[in-house]
């Protein structure tokens, strides 16, 4: 029996600009590793590529300039609500700054203690001890500052209210602030809005349609086609971008199933092997710190090899050892958990030998563990490759 399980590999690459044939880089990149660390590869072995070099390869940006006109020929109007915006530099700022190119005037609504991703404006001890109901209260800039003062975000040392707002006035719009929770409130402001949460988004569309709303868009409906020859992505708009330069952002990329399956094809070719593949963006799990959770993309891994579908399947061994076979011990209790993996059919759902196994998507597990591998600084390792993954305790 082999002593180690699921091994993550951050595989470094050349920097790979637009127009680069990522198909090939990524897969001389992975041989190369292997020839020089010493590893071969398997069946069902992963080959995860970041989101944001497969962006960069395909050329998808945009600039502030073109989301403000289609900012503009959407909302057909001089104002516009945007709510439940992220406390993001890198993720929102830029998007705010062409959305205020497009209008004359912004009411802007943030959620309170925090954001939808969880990065805190306060912390939810300051809303109880001013006896504020957040499911309820509306406050307006002043009343905000007078009950809460000003506060900087814990990791960028940023006040987001002031920053946004002086965002918003540099592109010579004006800018009312409000902090409510509920997505109807903003009607009584204006009927014209851009619902910014990521994963809420359909569910508030529907409040502001059903209470009056005239024009209701999503960061999904934004760029989702292109803008003067802009970037795009017909799914999910906006959704995704990160920050390019000062006035340019890289969109979430699109049509790149064909790149992974073409990927599998080559290493297939190369290794003799079954290699399953995808793209990969935010890992979906909590900062125990700062409560912040990473997932700011739409989903964790919008391209794939059809073998990454589904969710795992699997026993829970520390269950069968405490339980089914705790008077066991040794060789004679690894055979007794070794046969009654092999001996497993169907799908466990439900059956308390799987409990506690956590039944997600395998690609937003894995897209976490690539996420985790890769970070997002100066590793160079913008591929993984995690070997073992779909073995278990019984495979040699």
């Amino acid at each position: 029996m082999r002593s180690v399980g699921v091994t993550s590999r951050g595989i470094r690459c050349p920097i790979f600009k637009q127009g680069d044939d990522l198909a090939k880089l990524v897969v001389e990149s992975v041989l190369a590793a292997g020839k020089n660390e010493g590893f071969g590869f398997h069946d069902r072995d992963v080959v995860a590529i970041t989101e944001s070099v497969v962006a960069r390869c395909q050329g998808n940006y945009a600039t502030i300039d073109q989301i403000g006109k289609d900012v503009k020929n959407k909302v057909g109007a001089d104002d516009v609500a945007i709510i439940f915006p992220i406390l993001s530099r890198n993720r929102f700022a830029i998007l705010l700054k062409g959305m205020a190119r497009g209008v004359k005037k912004i009411y802007l609504m943030f959620s309170y203690p925090s954001d939808e991703v969880g990065n805190a404006l306060l912390t939810w001890d300051d809303v109880d001890n001013k006896g504020i109901n957040p499911y309820s209260d509306v406050l307006s800039l002043d009343e905000y500052r007078k009950t809460f003062g000003y506060r900087k975000h814990e990791f960028t040392g940023v006040d987001y209210i002031d920053y946004y707002v002086d965002l918003i006035k540099e592109q010579g719009c004006d800018v009312e602030v409000i902090f409510a929770n509920q997505a109807k409130t903003i009607l009584n402001y204006t009927k014209n809005v851009i619902t910014c949460d990521i994963h809420t988004r359909a569910r508030t569309k529907r409040i502001l349609k059903e209470n009056g709303a005239r024009v209701v868009l999503g960061l999904d409906d934004i760029l989702n086609a292109p803008v003067d020859g802009s970037g795009y992505n017909e799914k999910y708009g906006l959704l995704g971008t990160n920050k390019a330069t000062e006035t340019t952002v890289k969109l979430f990329p699109r049509d790149a199933q064909g790149l992974v399956e073409d990927i599998a094809a080559k290493m297939k070719e190369a290794t003799g092997k079954n290699i399953e593949v995808m793209v990969y963006g935010d890992g979906a799990f909590k900062d125990p710190q700062g409560k912040i959770w990473e997932l700011a993309d739409p989903v964790v891994s919008p391209f794939h090899t059809k073998g990454l579908l589904g969710t795992p399947n699997e026993l829970k061994l520390k269950y069968l050892a405490d339980n089914e076979f705790k008077d066991l011990k040794g060789d004679e209790l690894k055979a007794a958990i070794s046969e009654k993996i092999k001996a497993k059919e169907g799908s466990l759902v439900g059956n308390m030998v799987s409990e506690g196994t956590t039944p997600r998507q395998i690609t937003d597990l894995l897209g976490s563990l690539c996420d985790l591998t890769s970070g997002s600084g100066d590793k160079g390792t913008p591929v993984v490759l995690i070997q073992g993954y779909f073995d278990n305790y019984t495979n040699d």
